[in-house]
């Protein structure tokens, strides 16, 4: 099933079976006593002359059935397809070489692997603009919330209050006074509800202050939460781009969820440093660690999945340490493209 040709020291053909022939287009009679490297395009016959050449010294080949680069050869019509080869030598007669080459045509594997790296690609573009969706539409849902809702919250607060003031000048009964006070405690809970749903969906903090001031918000928003000490160091001055702002704030924020559901800690540390044109992102905790066994309901849980397509689309990467009892450490190394050094504080 695969195509042999033979050849002498001098790279004549003196072999070229059957499959050769349907291989290459060839007959075998138009074959024979040509060079080799009639059927290898031109760019490549120097580097495979020089190979075979090698070969015939010291016997060694690099060049083994499905491990090897690809090659390419050349069909009778002109036409190149890619190959796997192996090469082999032996003695016909006393001072006689031959090399005999075996041939594979890998058109149809080539052809798939380069459907999948296409298909990687746009998935890889699809999780890009899902991942930028997202975030758009927090973004515009949180403005919307605090913009809309909440003018619409404090205009009808400052309505109430004329309107109490009135009924109190009516002298009206002390009952109809208390709902209006129950009204007050009920637009005041709205109000706090809309300020934290649209801090969750997209601090204010993190598009007017930054990142640092981002990251010290969510600190105390866990703190407060979950009744766990979170602490944060930054760099002095942390002057990064909206989409890094944005994808290391999610970040600590997925790391701190997990902190929250799988830790069983105490306290946690987040630290944001400088180091060697890069900025790196350590997230880690006192808690009961792991063993790194993945249970059932584990393997549905995306977020480490989607801090690595975070880290991804900037050109970082993400390390874990972890052990039974001794805490877990979530790592990012995101590129700085614009080379700051600045001191860690």
């Amino acid at each position: 099933m695969e195509a042999i040709i033979s050849v002498d020291e001098a790279q004549r053909i003196v072999l070229f079976n059957p499959m050769a022939e349907r291989l290459f287009g060839c007959p075998a009679e138009s074959a024979i006593g040509r060079q080799l490297g009639d059927f290898i395009p031109e760019r490549f016959r120097a580097a495979h002359s020089a190979h075979v050449a090698r070969f015939g010294v010291t016997g060694v080949s690099d060049r083994q059935m499905g491990q090897q680069r690809t090659l390419f050869a050349l069909r009778r019509d002109g036409t190149e397809f890619p190959i796997e080869a192996s090469i082999s030598q032996t003695f016909e007669e006393p001072g006689r070489k031959l090399f005999t080459v075996m041939l594979r045509d890998i058109t149809e594997r080539v052809q798939a692997e380069v459907a999948l790296r296409r298909s990687r690609e746009e998935l890889q573009e699809l999780s890009d603009s899902i991942l930028s969706g997202r975030e758009e539409e927090k973004r515009r849902v949180a403005r919307e919330l605090h913009d809309e809702l909440g003018q619409q919250l404090s205009a009808l607060k400052m309505d109430l209050v004329m309107l109490e003031g009135d009924l109190r000048e009516a002298r009206l009964p002390d009952r109809i006074l208390a709902q209006v006070t129950a009204m007050h405690g009920v637009i005041d809970t709205t109000v706090n509800a809309v300020r934290r749903i649209a801090s969750d969906l997209r601090p204010a903090l993190l598009d007017e202050l930054g990142l640092a001031a981002g990251l010290d918000w969510l600190a105390k928003d866990f703190g407060r939460r979950y009744a766990i000490d979170v602490v944060v160091h930054t760099v002095d001055t942390l002057d990064v781009g909206e989409q890094v702002a944005t994808a290391a704030f999610r970040i600590v924020q997925e790391a701190l969820n997990n902190v929250i559901q799988h830790a069983d800690a105490r306290r946690a540390w987040v630290d944001l440093a400088h180091v060697d044109d890069a900025y790196v992102l350590t997230v880690r905790d006192d808690g009961r660690g792991w063993d790194g066994k993945v249970s059932r309901d584990q393997r549905r849980s995306f977020g480490l999945l989607g801090v690595r397509e975070r880290a991804r689309l900037l050109g970082g990467t993400v390390s874990m340490r972890y052990a039974p009892g001794e805490g877990f450490e979530l790592a990012v190394s995101i590129p700085d493209h614009h080379g700051r050094k600045e001191p860690a504080r």
